[in-house]
C-alpha cells in the first residue's frame, strides 16, 4: 500500500491552486471582470432561497495569497513538528479547517455565510492556540476565544439588521447603508483585528506553535477584520475621525511596547498590531486600494519573520528571549540574512516590498485633511518602527553575551526552503503587485523634503534606536520599565490601578474599606437583592402581571 506525506500533498496542492488563483486574479483584473455564482437551495412558491458567492481580483488575489503562505507554512511544519504521530495530524487539518474558514469568509457576499467562516477561524484559532496543552496556552486561547466571540455581537447585529434592506447580500447595499449599521461592522472587525481596547489577544496568542502564529497574524485571523471593512467600504460613512484616532493610538502604543520587550515572539506579535493599526488609519482615511496592498505585502514579510524566529526558538533549545540570542547570526547565517531582510521590509527600506506600500500610504495621507497632530503620529510610528527593529537586530546578531548555545548546524531542510521562497517574495512581490494592478495610477507633485520625510524618519528612528540602547538601562525606577513592558487592558495596568486604589483607600487605617462597597463585592450584593426581587415578582399571581402591564401600557399611551 502506497503511504502519502499528507503534508507534502496539500503543500502542492495549495502551492500550485495559489498559482492558478493569482493568474486568474490578474485576468479578472485586466478585464475588470466579477463573476457572481448563485447556487438555489429552496424554491417554493415566492420563496426564493439562494447561496451567492462573488469572484473579483480583490478576493482572488487575497484567496492566492492565503494558499501561498499556508502551503509554505505546511512545508515548514513538515520540519518543525515530529510528522509519525497522531497528533502533527491533528494539526495539519486544524490548519486546512483554518484556511477553508478564511476562504468562506473572502469569497461570501452574504452576511450570513460570512458569519459561518467568520465563527469558524475563531473555533480553530483556539485550538491552535492550545495546541500545547499547558496552563499558558489553555489561557491564551480562552482570552483569544472570548475576544472574538465578543466581536461577533456586533455582527449578529448587522445579520438581524441587514434584512431590513432586502436580503443578506450586503454587497448591493454598501452605499445606502446607515452610519450605526457600519459602527457594529466596525466594532467586529476591531475585535478581530485586535485594535485598542481588544488588543490584548494578539500578543497572548503567541502561545500557539510558530508555524501558527505565522499564518494566524499574518494573512488570515487579523486581516480577516480588515478585509471585511475594505468589502463594506463607502467613502460617506468611513470618513470618521474617532476610529482614526483609535487605530493610530494602536500603532503607538504597541510600537511603544515592542520597544519594552524582550519575547522574540511578542516583539513580533506587537509588530504586527503595530502594522494592523497602519492599515485600519489608511482605510479610515479613504484609502482602500493602499489599504489591501499593505494587507499583501505586510502578510509576506510577517510570515518570514515569524517563520524565522521559529527556527531560531526551535536550535535553541525553546529559548524566546533575545538577550540570549546574541552572535546567532554566525551559527545561523542563512536564517539570519533572511530574518533581516523581513525585517528591513518591514520598516520600510526602499525598494523592499514593504516600501511600495508604506511609501504610498505616508505620501496620500499628506494630501488629506490630517491636523498637524495626525501627521505627526503617522510618521512617528514610522519612526518608532525602526527603533525597535535595530534594538532587534542589536540583541540578536551583535549583543555578545555570555551565554553558551547549543551546537547548531543549519541543514538545508523544508523550513529553510520555505524561507528562501518567502524572502524572494519579500524582496519583489510589492513592485511586482504595483506594476500589475497599478495602484499608483495618480500624478503626485510635493517639494523634495516632504518626498524625503518618510526616508529621514526611518533614518533618525534607526539612530534613536542605536541611541536609546547605549545607555545605561536602569537610569530610572525599574518599575517604569515594567509598566511600559506590559499591553494596554493586561495584567501590568490593572496591577498598578488595583494596588493604588486600595492604598487610597485604607489610608484610614480603619476597618472599612471602600473598595469593598464601591468594587465587585458591593456590586455583586445588589445584583442578588434586584435577583431575588425579580424572582419574588414572577413567583406571584398573574393578577399582578396584567396590573403591571396596564401601568406600563398607559405610560407607553
Amino acid at each position: 500500500m502506497l503511504k502519502i506525506n499528507y503534508y507534502l500533498f496539500w503543500f502542492f496542492l495549495m502551492f500550485f491552486s495559489s498559482l492558478i488563483l493569482f493568474f486568474s486574479s490578474i485576468y479578472f483584473s485586466f478585464l475588470n471582470l466579477t463573476i457572481y455564482l448563485e447556487w438555489i437551495l429552496i424554491c417554493l412558491n415566492s420563496l426564493n432561497l439562494c447561496y451567492v458567492l462573488v469572484l473579483d481580483w480583490l478576493c482572488l488575489m487575497f484567496i492566492s495569497l492565503v494558499m501561498m503562505i499556508s502551503s509554505l507554512v505546511i512545508l515548514y511544519s513538515l520540519n518543525y513538528l515530529p510528522t509519525n504521530c497522531f497528533s502533527s495530524l491533528r494539526f495539519l487539518f486544524l490548519v486546512i479547517l483554518f484556511i477553508f474558514s478564511m476562504v468562506l469568509m473572502i469569497i461570501s457576499p452574504n452576511l450570513l455565510s460570512i458569519m459561518l467562516g467568520w465563527d469558524g477561524l475563531g473555533l480553530i484559532s483556539y485550538c491552535l492556540v492550545i495546541y500545547y496543552m499547558s496552563l499558558k496556552s489553555y489561557l491564551a486561547g480562552l482570552i483569544t476565544c472570548l475576544t472574538n466571540r465578543l466581536g461577533d455581537i456586533g455582527l449578529m447585529i448587522s445579520i438581524c439588521w441587514s434584512v431590513s434592506f432586502g436580503s443578506w447580500h450586503f454587497i448591493f447595499y454598501n452605499n445606502y447603508m446607515d452610519e450605526l449599521f457600519i459602527y457594529f461592522i466596525v466594532f467586529s472587525c476591531f475585535t478581530k483585528s485586535a485594535q485598542i481596547p481588544f488588543s490584548c489577544w494578539l500578543p497572548a496568542a503567541m502561545a500557539a506553535p510558530t508555524p501558527v502564529s505565522s499564518l494566524v497574524h499574518s494573512s488570515t485571523l487579523v486581516t480577516a477584520g480588515v478585509y471585511l471593512l475594505i468589502r463594506f467600504f463607502n467613502q460617506l460613512n468611513f470618513n470618521n475621525y474617532m476610529f482614526l484616532y483609535i487605530s493610530m493610538m494602536t500603532m503607538i502604543v504597541s510600537s511603544l511596547c515592542a520597544n519594552y520587550e524582550f519575547d522574540l515572539s511578542k516583539i513580533i506579535a506587537l509588530s504586527t498590531l503595530s502594522q494592523l493599526g497602519l492599515m485600519m488609519s489608511s482605510l479610515f482615511l479613504g484609502l482602500m486600494d493602499l489599504t489591501f496592498f499593505h494587507l499583501m505585502t505586510h502578510a509576506m514579510f510577517k510570515s518570514l519573520l515569524f517563520l524565522c524566529s521559529g527556527i531560531y526558538i526551535f536550535y535553541m533549545n525553546d529559548n524566546q528571549d533575545i538577550r540570549f540570542m546574541g552572535g546567532v547570526s554566525k551559527m545561523m547565517p542563512f536564517t539570519s540574512c533572511c530574518f533581516n531582510i523581513s525585517s528591513m521590509a518591514l520598516c520600510g527600506i526602499p525598494f523592499l516590498s514593504g516600501f511600495y506600500s508604506k511609501d504610498l500610504i505616508m505620501e496620500f495621507s499628506i494630501f488629506l485633511t490630517m491636523n498637524f497632530f495626525m501627521y505627526f503620529l503617522f510618521y512617528f510610528s514610522l519612526g518608532l518602527t525602526c527603533c525597535y527593529t535595530i534594538r532587534l537586530f542589536y540583541y540578536s546578531m551583535i549583543y555578545n553575551n555570555k551565554f553558551i548555545v547549543s551546537l547548531m548546524n543549519e541543514n538545508l531542510n523544508f523550513m529553510k526552503i520555505s524561507i528562501f521562497l518567502l524572502t524572494f517574495f519579500s524582496i519583489v512581490f510589492g513592485s511586482m503587485i504595483i506594476w500589475l494592478i497599478n495602484i499608483n495610477m495618480f500624478f503626485i507633485i510635493m517639494p523634495l523634503y516632504l518626498k524625503l520625510q518618510v526616508f529621514m524618519f526611518i533614518i533618525m528612528g534607526f539612530f534613536l534606536g542605536i541611541e536609546i540602547f547605549n545607555f545605561k538601562f536602569y537610569l530610572m525606577n525599574l518599575n517604569f520599565y515594567f509598566y511600559n513592558s506590559y499591553m494596554w487592558f493586561m495584567f501590568g495596568y490593572s496591577n498598578y490601578m488595583f494596588k493604588y486604589y486600595y492604598l487610597f483607600s485604607n489610608t484610614n487605617c480603619s476597618m472599612i474599606n471602600w473598595g469593598e462597597y464601591y468594587g465587585g463585592f458591593g456590586l455583586s450584593f445588589y445584583f442578588l437583592k434586584i435577583s431575588n426581587i425579580f424572582q419574588f415578582y414572577s413567583m406571584n399571581s398573574i393578577k399582578y402581571f396584567l396590573m403591571s402591564f396596564l401601568i406600563w401600557f398607559l405610560i407607553m399611551i
